[in-house]
């Protein structure tokens, strides 16, 4: 019996050794809980994202609240609405591009002016974001965070864009430009009079643009160690 019961303890040391030799390590240490994943505690992670966050944010925010933040980026750059491309180079082709691009300027001079009301929209979000938010958004993908914030601050940013793009334009002459464009319009032939509401479309094009930056910003410090400025960082993203 007592050999019996060494050849069958024997026998199940080396089949539970040859399971564990089929897991890959990594795996092994999220099933013992010892993963990366696991030496994080809550309050690390949700520290170190928020300060990702902030720092995501603030360069963002810094990027296009400046003198040609949106008009010198291609990327975020606000140009005529697709479907007044056509109102656009009819414009052009008598002559009017000179007042055509000083529009265009001018939209994107309101898209700078609105962009620095945003900080304190995304620090609020910051501050109300959950240990839960926090690890899901850790778990995401390349710009889950920006998602994050899209979803929480886009109707704030909106109300806090419209009356700073408004004043702006009204300041820089934006909207009496648009309609002397547009009065011009009806002068070529065959060319319609487009209807827009141009405040709003300045509105969301800078939105989109402030979005598409922290999205940039995101990225870099999740995947480029220079930009994990902090060791909270390195420790959080860098693993």
């Amino acid at each position: 019996m007592i050999i019996r019961g060494l050849v069958l303890g024997t026998t199940l040391l080396l089949v539970t050794t040859f399971a564990f030799a089929q897991f890959d390590p990594n795996e092994i240490s999220k099933r013992l809980g010892s993963g990366t994943q696991g030496e994080l505690s809550d309050s690390k992670i949700g520290s170190g994202l928020k300060q990702a966050l902030q720092v995501g944010a603030e360069n963002a925010v810094k990027l296009t609240g400046r003198p040609d933040g949106y008009f010198r980026d291609e990327a975020i750059k606000i140009v005529m609405p697709k479907n007044l491309q056509s109102f656009e180079k009819g414009l052009r082709a008598v002559g009017e591009g000179q007042k055509v691009d000083g529009f265009i300027l001018s939209m994107n001079r309101a898209a700078e002016s609105a962009a620095p009301s945003a900080k304190k929209i995304f620090g609020d979000a910051i501050l109300a974001m959950s240990f839960d938010d926090a690890r899901k958004v850790l778990s995401g993908g390349d710009t889950a965070a920006t998602d994050y914030f899209k979803s929480k601050t886009t109707e704030q940013l909106t109300a806090a864009f419209r009356p700073v793009v408004e004043k702006t334009m009204d300041e820089n002459g934006v909207t009496q430009q648009y309609k002397a464009l547009a009065g011009q319009a009806q002068n070529i032939p065959f060319m319609k009079s487009p209807n827009l509401d141009i405040t709003q479309y300045v509105v969301t094009k800078a939105l989109d643009g402030l979005f598409y930056m922290l999205g940039q910003e995101e990225r870099k410090i999740r995947k480029d160690p220079a930009a994990q400025t902090t060791s909270l960082l390195k420790e959080v993203f860098g693993k």
